[in-house]
């Protein structure tokens, strides 16, 4: 007998979202962390496009763009009273901070009109006002939620999970998800293999009370000896320097140390830090476990793999985990599905968590001071500041590309349903709140519908039309929106197939 059918350890961002997910699929879920409210320290502070479609199919999205909102009368504030004729052209993204405006983007390509209104909130959320959405959000779901409590240790079995933590009873449940970030517990006791290749960088990110900042330039600036930025909003700094890795990175970041180094590499000798409000050190280590699961244990977001923060790509990797394995680890709690179906989970997530490594190694390698990575980036900048580069290097910045390799030929099988204009006055994401799997009859097919027949509460049937793709006559959407089935005319070939390995038996056949 379990007390819970999952637990999950951190309860950040990725794992606060997973237990959401978790719950949603029916499962009983537990959450512990050792913090005892939300972390406040500046981290990540943008989603990109996969992130705000995740959310927005849970009915998150009029919370992120009142964030978005907020953050962009920080940005205004900063520059003055008139700040908006101030800015600059508009930002669309930085690659090893050559930054890159929307004046030179071409969003002509159909997968940016086919994101909906997701797509304009790709920018602007801080990490810890998403954990805040993200906590409430979990609450109003009954997710149970333990803060100031620690997972020391737990025994794995074939039949479940004993979950020791500190100061409490050990717990017993099916499954455990490391969810406790880079330095995981989890992964450490599972025995997960996690290669890399080790960090040679300090770097730091902080908001501070700053004096002679007026000398200091605005965003991305790559010196002589590393890169800084100062802003988008007040007080806001970045330092990275190619000195090799802190000595100790859970040390608190003084002003003192702070100073010297945004004045050795911005050059600017009278800039003076007289306060820390919140500051975290980070490195360019990047390691990524070789499988997310071993047995009864898995692991996501930053537990599952680490690399620099350049362009926030961990939090959005990590949501990404999340989203893929709640509906299929709670199909499995719930007997649904069988338990081959958590073997999809790193099939289709390692790769994408291989590219961001890799993508932002090569950030490091652009960065670099010596010369030979300054005559590379010289050549970079040439090529983003065209408009193909920009257009290249935005959209495999914003996640738009991300796709699975899933059985079957339709173009959109394996891509994030687009978000469709229905015949009911909502979109297809308004669909996709209830976390079920969804099949999307544009054909009113009878025959299509009745291969539906016997799966209850595991898949929900619309019929309804969509005169804007009227060549598409059906889609079957996995609960995480993406395309699992899709056909251009009648009929249901291929879909039993389909439902049953994503959905299981029908209860009819079971």
């Amino acid at each position: 007998m379990t007390d819970y059918d999952v637990v999950v350890a951190g309860a950040g961002p990725v794992g606060l979202f997973l237990a959401c997910e978790l719950r949603l699929g029916g499962a009983r879920v537990l959450v512990v962390e050792r913090l005892t409210e939300v972390d406040e320290t500046i981290k990540a502070g943008a989603i990109n496009i996969p992130s705000a479609v995740a959310l927005y199919r849970r009915g998150l999205l009029p919370e992120l763009a009142a964030m978005w909102e907020a953050a962009r009368e920080r940005i205004r504030a900063f520059r003055g009273e008139d700040g908006e004729s101030k800015l600059p052209p508009k930002f669309a993204g930085h690659f090893a901070g050559i930054t890159m405006t929307k004046d030179l983007f071409d969003g002509s390509d159909p997968a940016w009109a086919e994101v909906g209104p997701a797509g304009d909130t790709g920018l602007g959320v801080p990490q810890a006002a998403l954990e805040r959405i993200l906590a409430r959000r979990a609450e109003r779901l009954g997710v149970e939620v333990r803060r100031g409590v620690e997972l020391i240790g737990f025994d794995a079995a074939a039949d479940g999970v004993t979950v020791h933590v500190d100061g409490s009873a050990s717990v017993r449940a099916g499954w455990l998800v490391g969810c406790d970030g880079g330095r995981s517990t989890v992964r450490k006791q599972a025995g997960f293999d996690f290669p890399g290749t080790d960090p040679e960088i300090t770097g730091y990110q902080a908001i501070v009370e700053l004096t002679g900042s007026e000398r200091l330039a605005e965003g991305w600036n790559t010196t002589e000896v590393g890169t800084y930025v100062h802003g988008p909003f007040p007080g806001r700094v970045l330092v990275v320097e190619f000195d090799g890795p802190p000595a100790d990175r859970s040390a608190p970041v003084t002003a003192e140390e702070l100073q010297s180094a945004l004045r050795r590499v911005s050059g600017v000798p009278g800039v003076t830090v007289t306060k820390v409000l919140s500051a975290t050190r980070f490195t360019d280590n990047a390691r990524q476990a070789t499988d997310y699961r071993r047995g009864r244990v898995l692991l996501a977001g930053d537990a599952a793999h680490v690399h620099s923060p350049f362009g926030g790509q961990g939090l959005n990797l990590g949501l990404g985990d999340a989203m893929n394995l709640g509906w299929k680890l709670a199909a499995v709690v719930r007997g649904t599905a069988p338990e081959s179906l958590l073997d999809t989970y790193t099939a289709e997530r390692h790769p994408i968590g291989a590219w961001v490594l890799d993508w932002t190694r090569a950030q490091i390698a652009v960065m670099r001071p010596d010369r030979h990575a300054r005559a590379l980036r010289r050549v970079v900048t040439d090529l983003a500041l065209t408009t193909t580069g920009t257009t290249y290097l935005v959209t495999r910045i914003s996640g738009v590309w991300q796709r699975y390799d899933l059985p079957g030929d339709h173009p959109l099988t394996g891509a994030s349903a687009p978000d469709l204009e229905l015949s009911d006055g909502a979109r297809l994401g308004d669909h996709l709140h209830t976390g079920r799997a969804l099949l999307l009859d544009l054909a009113d097919d009878p025959d299509l519908r009745a291969h539906a027949e016997g799966y209850g509460d595991r898949l929900e049937v619309r019929t309804l039309a969509c005169p804007d793709r009227p060549g598409l006559k059906a889609l079957f959407l996995r609960p995480d929106g993406f395309v699992a089935w899709a056909a251009d005319a009648e009929g249901g070939k291929g879909l039993p197939e389909a439902l049953d390995h994503w959905l299981g038996t029908p209860a009819a056949a079971a």
